[in-house]
């Protein structure tokens, strides 16, 4: 079964439509976006949100400490990294904590693919670029995938059905595309979860 993540949480109201379809990751955006969370705020929504949902953080070139940290904190049970981060980088981190790292990957050509499946994080999201922006990249580009991987990038109801088909990932991450005027809408996620699923 497909795994769903949704990511960019950042009110209570997104962990009650969270906690009522039961996606199997959400994500809290460290990172500077329109959907970052503070360490308080990601305490708080942690607090509430369902024990079976693991909490993936996203970072864009953070400090390998501030990770550290909020792992350690147990805000987060997953590590996303969505900047520059090289193998250095993601192996020190991974010497230091034992949760997951996902590496997020922007696709432009079929080498880029190739390169990620190098990696040293246990899993790559393959992205259109800059996370949230609704835009997605050229399927086609994906031929064998080894590494256990992420779709991202302009997924939502309409397509999604049609990217497992397609591509078999290990997960889904939707943000935007379980949105409606740039905020999470719990039917749209509802819908997502139950489309995945085939609910």
């Amino acid at each position: 079964m497909t795994k769903i993540k949704i990511c960019g949480l950042s009110k209570i109201c997104h962990i009650d439509y969270v906690n009522e379809a039961k996606p199997d990751y959400i994500g809290f955006v460290f990172a500077k976006s329109k959907r970052q969370v503070s360490l308080e705020n990601a305490w708080i929504l942690r607090q509430a949100l369902n024990k079976d949902i693991k909490a993936v953080g996203v970072f864009v070139n953070e400090p390998l400490e501030n990770i550290v940290n909020i792992v350690k904190k147990q805000i987060i049970e997953m590590v996303q990294l969505h900047g520059n981060e090289n193998e250095i980088f993601i192996e020190n981190l991974k010497s230091i904590i034992d949760v997951p790292v996902i590496k997020s990957v922007k696709v432009e050509k079929s080498l880029d693919i190739k390169k990620a499946q190098e990696s040293s994080a246990d899993f790559v999201l393959l992205d259109s670029g800059a996370g949230g922006t609704g835009q997605c990249f050229d399927w086609n580009l994906i031929e064998k995938v080894s590494k256990p991987f992420f779709l991202a990038g302009g997924i939502n109801a309409a397509n999604v059905e049609r990217g497992i088909k397609i591509l078999n990932p290990y997960g889904i991450d939707v943000s935007s595309g379980v949105e409606q005027d740039g905020d999470k809408n719990r039917e749209k996620i509802l819908e997502f979860v139950r489309r995945v699923r085939n609910d």
